[in-house]
């Protein structure tokens, strides 16, 4: 592609491809999608982007189609790969000049250089780095900014490369730039420090940019960089030194106003400082261990004293509490039982942690934890009242500890609590003793503190076992306290149904439980959503080891119809799942015991599953109800087939996009159908056509397809294979050449298994399979259970089919070029030698008349 003449046109065609009309857009697309691969092609985009008077959406474009082409075809081995002479002039081209004024556009090439230099720095891309290091060096604040933008890219990508080789080179980068690293990291964060005394936001802003990238690439140095980081005098001192820079930007917010352009990039240079030092722990933790006092001090002084007020963030209280977990957790910290087999480093760690974690200052955390930051703040009362539903779901938020303050507090507490129990369980008690007896209703702070204090013994359940008589606590208090109905004592109803629920597979006895299934029915009749579904958060009553259903049948067709009440009037896909999760374990407990209340539930299903069409997770708990219901209503559920057939044929097709989600339970339901099906019905055959598709998967879905296979042959053999055996056979010839021996098994269970029900027409439906049934066993399979099966599948085939049998032999004879005679000694010899294969008696059995049946014969 020549330069002059191809830039006017390809221009052109950019141009085009940024049209709003699709006659327009799309020949233009299909033109560039050609010329990928033609010589010069991406020396043309280059030019473009990099000329500042074009338009910009035609620049991005060109960078877009320039960054794609690099992860397919720079690399040497690519199909239409550069040439290198081509790839010398773009590298050259790529650093010529760092002034693009777009950010958007700067950012992407920075991304596309850091992308060649994956491939070919610095082997072929020597220059890149050094070229870097001066660029950031000059005076032009914009040449500046691009050429550390770059830096950073181009540092973050050859660390994440980890192969030896690769990371031997980055290691050895890392020893030549850290000394500069660091001095432009301080320059720039001095810099910053004065313009904001001297009160000059504006530059201060464009000073705190070159701060965080220059402390993003010295992340990636320090914490990858190094095979032994706590050798390294300069890296150790950049990680104190982060301390101390952390207190002054942390001073400094409190002179920058909430509304100004420093203070959101202030926060995020704030936070980058706490992620180096969590990934340094995290992938270094005995060389963090000399920051470990220093790190628990500066955490528990801003999280848990008054140094932190007015200064610190809810991010930034996140990001300490996880260093205080990750400390306190790490295995590399915790000394084996029997302290000779425990390193230097960690008995060194441990004896840190040990000296800092005191009782008074376990007491202040412990103490600070309830009473602080368990506390309901008026935001989540106000979203209580305003979107119960939404309030409850931010409660019970999964794995977002990491992210979000309330789980990230339960989650530290938990920690420290299982590792300093002893200390901490008075603690708690005390905190519990303390708030026996009434609340004042007027006093909301009391309240508050009692539903904290609550939410503390419900999360250490597990280690105040033998320090709680929970039962007695639940007859002489909680269930009073469940019972008070005024308004303001929503939360400690809520906490305490939830408390219940946290305890209740922990330690509660078992004739408590009509008791505790009246106070949740009456909740249920309350209709406040939140008590209801936050109980249902929790672990259920009928969802435990000890569940007996003589006592819940009294109470289950009012608690079945109320929550099924529920289910109608939440409105959040998540709140109807948890919903429709205790409607299951109810019908799955008290089995056949449920239908003379499940019809409302039956008519509703076919409507939920409709208006949860782009709700898959929603869909799934559908399903799993389903299954429930069909084991509940046994050969009755017949009569859902109209719903449920549809719901199995679309779960199991392959090619609708949702069998991605609904596949594992909509196997598991096609096949508890089955089991429950008192004949097959033609709907119920047709939809295994979805079968062929699934066994090509050959997915962990593939033992229940084997199961589903298996109960339509019990349940109307000769049927089900005159439509389907062709097609299954086909799909197992295919399945054993590819395959693990256990899924070899499975598949000639089945093959004995047709044998087995349909003499006659099974040896001739999977006629193809058996001569390598009949080699497997002359030849010695080597597998005890594979030989086992062979032997099982041709025992069969000699006792009840006789002629099929000689045909067969006939048939091997001729393909191996041996005499009848021959063959047959040799399967015979082979057979009785492994007749120790096989261990189940009904095999056994099998095979000895299979072989005694051949005595008769004149052979």
């Amino acid at each position: 592609m020549d330069l002059n003449s191809a830039s006017t046109v390809v221009l052109q065609v950019l141009t085009q491809a940024t049209s709003q009309d699709t006659a327009v857009l799309k020949p233009a697309e299909e033109q560039l999608k050609q010329w990928e691969t033609q010589p010069g092609f991406y020396s043309v985009l280059l030019n473009i982007f990099t000329n500042h008077s074009l338009d910009v959406n035609v620049r991005w474009l060109a960078v877009l189609y320039f960054k794609n082409g690099i992860d397919r075809y720079w690399r040497r081995v690519a199909p239409h790969a550069l040439s290198e002479e081509e790839k010398t002039t773009l590298r050259a081209g790529l650093i010529t000049n760092f002034n693009e004024p777009v950010n958007q556009i700067a950012t992407q090439i920075s991304v596309l250089i850091a992308k060649v230099a994956r491939v070919d720095c610095p082997r072929q891309w020597p220059e890149l780095i050094p070229t870097l290091v001066e660029s950031v060096k000059v005076q032009d604040d914009l040449q500046q900014h691009r050429a550390l933008l770059t830096f950073y890219h181009v540092t973050k990508t050859l660390a994440s490369k980890r192969l030896a080789a690769d990371r031997k080179l980055f290691y050895d980068l890392t020893s030549n730039i850290y000394s500069f690293a660091c001095s432009l990291w301080n320059h720039h964060t001095d810099t910053f420090l004065q313009q904001i005394c001297t009160g000059d936001e504006a530059a201060a802003a464009n000073s705190l940019e070159r701060t965080l990238l220059s402390l993003k690439v010295l992340r990636k140095l320090t914490v990858h960089g190094f095979v032994e980081p706590h050798w390294n005098t300069e890296v150790m001192g950049f990680l104190h030194a982060v301390f101390e820079r952390l207190k002054q930007f942390l001073e400094c917010s409190r002179s920058i106003r909430a509304e100004s352009i420093c203070r959101d990039r202030l926060e995020k240079t704030i936070i980058l400082f706490t992620k180096v030092l969590l990934d340094f722990l995290d992938q270094h933790p005995f060389s963090f261990t000399a920051l470990i006092q220093r790190s628990l001090e500066f955490s528990v002084s801003y999280v848990f004293t008054e140094a932190g007020e007015g200064v610190v963030f809810e991010q930034f209280i996140v990001q300490c509490m996880n260093l205080i977990k990750m400390i306190v957790k790490n295995y590399a910290y915790k000394p084996s039982k029997n302290i000779e087999d425990s390193s230097p480093e960690t008995l060194e760690a441990h004896k840190i942690k040990t000296a800092f974690f005191t009782y008074p200052t376990l007491m202040e955390i412990c103490r600070r934890l309830v009473t602080h930051y368990f506390l309901l703040t008026k935001e989540e009362l106000t979203m209580w009242e305003e979107d119960p539903e939404s309030f409850t779901v931010e409660e019970t938020g999964g794995d977002s500890w990491k992210y979000s303050l309330r789980p990230c507090t339960e989650v530290l507490f938990i920690d420290i609590f299982h590792e300093y129990n002893q200390t901490l369980t008075p603690v708690l008690l005390e905190m519990v003793h303390s708030l026996q007896g009434s609340t004042n209703m007027e006093n909301t702070n009391a309240i508050l503190i009692k539903d904290a204090v609550y939410n503390a013994v419900g999360l250490a359940a597990y280690e105040l076992f033998d320090s709680v008589d929970f039962d007695q606590w639940f007859k002489n208090q909680l269930l009073a306290e469940l019972q008070v109905s005024h308004d303001r004592y929503k939360p400690i109803r809520r906490r305490v149904i939830w408390l219940i629920g946290q305890w209740i597979s922990v330690k509660f006895k078992s004739d408590l439980r009509p008791v505790l299934y009246e106070a949740i029915r009456n909740l249920l009749q309350d209709r406040d959503l939140v008590l209801v579904l936050f109980f249902l958060n929790g672990c259920l009553p009928v969802d435990d080891f000890e569940f007996r259903t003589d006592q819940f049948l009294p109470y289950l067709e009012s608690m079945f119809t109320l929550l099924f009440q529920l289910l109608q009037e939440v409105t959040q896909c998540d709140t109807k799942m948890h919903v429709l999760h205790v409607l299951s374990c109810v019908i799955e407990r008290v089995n056949m015991q449920i239908r003379p209340y499940v019809g409302c539930l039956v008519q509703y299903l076919p409507l939920l599953w409709k208006q949860s069409e782009e709700h898959n997770m929603l869909r799934c708990a559908i399903l799993t109800t389903l299954i429930h219901l069909v084991q509940g209503l046994g050969a009755d559920s017949k009569n859902l087939y109209p719903f449920l057939l549809p719901v199995i044929q679309l779960s199991t097709d392959v090619s609708q996009p949702p069998h991605v989600y609904l596949l594992e339970d909509g196997l598991e339901l096609w096949l508890v159908t089955l089991e429950n099906s008192p004949c097959l019905t033609p709907e119920l055959l047709r939809i295994f056509q979805n079968m062929s598709a699934l066994l090509e998967l050959s997915s962990e879905n593939l033992k229940n397809c084997f199961k589903i296979i298996n109960a339509y042959i019990f349940l109307s053999s000769s049927e089900f294979l005159q439509m389907y055996a062709a097609d299954l056979c086909r799909s197992f010839c295919e399945l054993l050449k590819d395959i693990t021996t256990e899924g070899q098994v499975q598949v000639l269970k089945v093959v004995e298994n047709v044998l087995k029900v349909n003499p006659v027409l099974g040896p001739q439906m999977f006629q193809p399979l058996l001569p390598s049934v009949f080699r497997g066993i002359i030849d010695g399979e080597r597998y005890p259970v594979v030989m086992s099966t062979y032997l099982g599948i041709m025992g069969r085939v000699l006792l009840q089919n006789a002629r099929f049998f000689s045909l067969l032999l006939s048939q091997m004879a001729c393909e191996l070029g041996q005499e009848l005679d021959q063959i047959l000694g040799n399967m015979i010899e082979m057979w009785v030698d492994r007749m120790d294969n096989i261990t189940q008696p009904e095999r056994r059995k099998l095979s000895a008349l299979a072989l005694l049946s051949l005595l008769p014969s004149l052979n």
